[in-house]
């Protein structure tokens, strides 16, 4: 369809049909633009939610699911000296002596919690054995899976898993990463001294179920 137009004398011809297709493929094309971003919005891994700060729900998750033996917990080393300026407790790669407070006092919550069903493992790296001490009062030589941990962390986790018993897993932000990663969600940065909580019952899937900063755990309340 033509569109004939005459201005000062001179006629000029519009093709509407060719205008139309312009107009549509315009449409399309911001639509596509705005479809794109939304659609990687919707897929976008879930976070790993925060168990301090007042979440009611699930603070009294972990306290069901630790009463039972259900939970596998990746805790990380506190303060790395190599990383930091403060003064080692002993060599350059453990920890720094200031944070020997922030293992005790997180050691203290696990306490409260109960530990009398929970197993116990550490890395090797001598940070991890530090923490572990200081936390738990107990330490091993540790184990490699807990340091080496690219793609197998939650198999690995979930074989030392003993039902009805609760699983601390002394370890590194990578592996806690490496974690979320199986879980297909997205990354965090859990600080020194941060625990990883993930429910593991007989017989169902395992399910992430949330993090509790060294600093936080004041702030973790079931009322």
């Amino acid at each position: 369809m033509e569109l004939r137009l005459s201005l000062f004398g001179i006629s000029r011809s519009i093709d509407l049909s060719r205008f139309a297709r312009y107009r549509n493929a315009a449409v399309v094309l911001a639509s596509a633009l705005l479809v794109i971003p939304l659609t990687l919005f919707l897929l976008r891994p879930a976070a790993v939610p925060d168990l301090a700060h007042g979440n009611i729900a699930g603070a009294r998750a972990l306290l069901s699911g630790w009463a039972k033996g259900d939970m596998i917990v990746l805790v990380r080393h506190v303060e790395r000296c190599d990383h930091s300026r403060a003064a080692c407790l002993s060599g350059n790669d453990g920890i720094t002596d200031r944070s020997r407070s922030v293992a005790v006092a997180v050691g203290a919550r696990f306490e409260q919690l109960g530990l009398d069903s929970a197993d116990i493992y550490n890395s090797p790296v001598m940070r991890t054995m530090q923490t572990a001490g200081y936390m738990f009062n107990k330490v091993d030589s540790g184990d490699d899976w807990l340091v080496n941990c690219k793609g197998t962390m939650l198999r690995d986790a979930l074989a030392h898993k003993v039902a009805g018993r609760n699983l601390i897993l002394v370890t590194h932000s990578e592996c806690m990463a490496q974690l979320e990663k199986d879980l297909k969600l997205s990354n965090s940065i859990p600080g020194y001294g941060a625990s990883l909580f993930i429910t593991a019952a007989a017989q169902q899937a395992p399910r992430m179920l949330g993090l509790i900063e060294a600093s936080d755990w004041r702030s973790v309340t079931t009322q």
